[in-house]
């Protein structure tokens, strides 16, 4: 019998991939679920003649007073929840998956939401269900790389991290909302072992990807929060984004320094326009972006050890890598070889190697080095 997912979030960038990628597989019995009801009927028609699955809709608002209704309703037995930006949102879409006996996944890269997401840890021990947050590139995969690497070390004193998108890869206003979020606001960071402050999208610096070299600022993240907590010992967590473009990198920095200043206040509001922007460069560049995670340390030998894994995408196939976590937890729901519940970000339950034969069929490839 098919494992019935409910994909919340369906229409947007990330959603529509994911939709693809379940109804592909044979495990699954999808409802495509969102606000706009002409979008969820014409994507769940391109399913059905591409992979031939069983494809409904339902369409279904958060924010509404009977969502919680309207969800039961839909009978999920996993909630994929897709439709971000989570920075502001509450748990009520977690809170209405427990009380209809659903488990619950999300694609949110919101420290605060990921991190407290644990508040609903009784509810769903309660339920007997999974609540996990953050099934995306940020914690899931970054996290599954440190616990891939973290047996060469006997002390790991640094974790530096860098995501940056090919600059011809499509994006959605609430990816672009998600990072102007912070943009020139203070974030609180663990360096040298002791909480400090910088600022969303300062402190840029350059990164070697795989065979590029970006500009990439400091970003507010779930790792900056649940890195430190969950690797003991470590003095120095920081997570970096940023644009292909140096013109659009460097537009972003300079309005983060606006909003640092006072001279604006709230670039989310404008992510729409901003976006639309940006896609007026989008003959420059390329469709190549990647991540890379640094870890520095000493072996067992006490001997100073600095290892790098990096990720490189092509063909404009990023959006697959942050929507792969969250496809990997369905299909272990689905087989009933994930005996876990509870609510937690999404760390430790997935290993590298998994996660790393889900993107197989994409222009995707992976190595890395030890540094001198």
């Amino acid at each position: 019998m098919a494992f019935r997912v409910v994909l919340l979030g369906a229409g947007g960038i990330f959603g529509n991939r994911l939709a693809r990628r379940l109804a592909a597989d044979g495990r699954f019995e999808l409802v495509l679920a969102g606000r706009t009801h002409s979008v969820l009927q014409e994507l769940a028609g391109e399913l059905r003649n591409a992979a031939g699955g069983e494809v409904t809709i339902a369409v279904l608002d958060a924010l509404a007073d009977d969502f919680a209704t309207r969800l039961a309703s839909v009978r999920a037995q996993l909630v994929i929840h897709a439709a971000g930006p989570f920075q502001l949102q509450d748990y009520r879409v977690a809170q209405a998956c427990l009380d209809c006996g659903s488990h619950y996944v999300d694609l949110a890269d919101g420290r605060g939401f990921v991190a407290g997401i644990t508040r609903l840890d009784a509810a769903a021990r309660s339920a007997g269900c999974l609540v996990a947050s953050g099934a995306s590139s940020v914690p899931a995969l970054s996290s599954a790389v440190v616990d891939a690497w973290m047996p060469r070390f006997a002390r790991l004193e640094r974790i530096e991290s860098a995501i940056s998108p090919g600059n011809r890869t499509p994006r959605g206003d609430a990816t672009v909302a998600s990072i102007l979020g912070y943009c020139g606001r203070p974030i609180r960071v663990w360096r040298d072992a002791r909480w400090q402050v910088a600022h969303g999208w300062m402190g840029t610096r350059r990164v070697r990807l795989a065979n590029a070299q970006r500009l990439v600022g400091i970003c507010d993240v779930p790792d900056l929060e649940l890195f430190p907590q969950r690797y003991p010992g470590v003095r120095t967590v920081q997570f970096r984004a940023g644009l292909e473009l140096p013109l659009l990198h460097g537009g972003t920095w300079l309005a983060a320094a606006l909003v640092r200043m006072g001279v604006l206040r709230d670039l989310a509001r404008h992510a729409g326009r901003l976006r639309r922007w940006s896609e007026w460069f989008m003959r420059w560049g390329s469709d190549v972006g990647g991540m890379t995670v640094e870890l520095s340390g000493e072996d067992a030998s006490g001997r100073p050890l600095r290892v790098r894994w990096w990720l490189e995408v092509a063909a404009g196939e990023g959006p697959e890598v942050p929507v792969t976590p969250a496809l990997v937890l369905a299909q272990r729901l689905a087989d009933g070889t994930l005996p876990v519940i509870g609510a937690m970000p999404c760390v430790g339950l997935l290993d590298l190697e998994a996660l790393m034969a889900a993107l197989a069929p994409f222009a995707v490839r992976s190595g890395a080095e030890v540094l001198p």
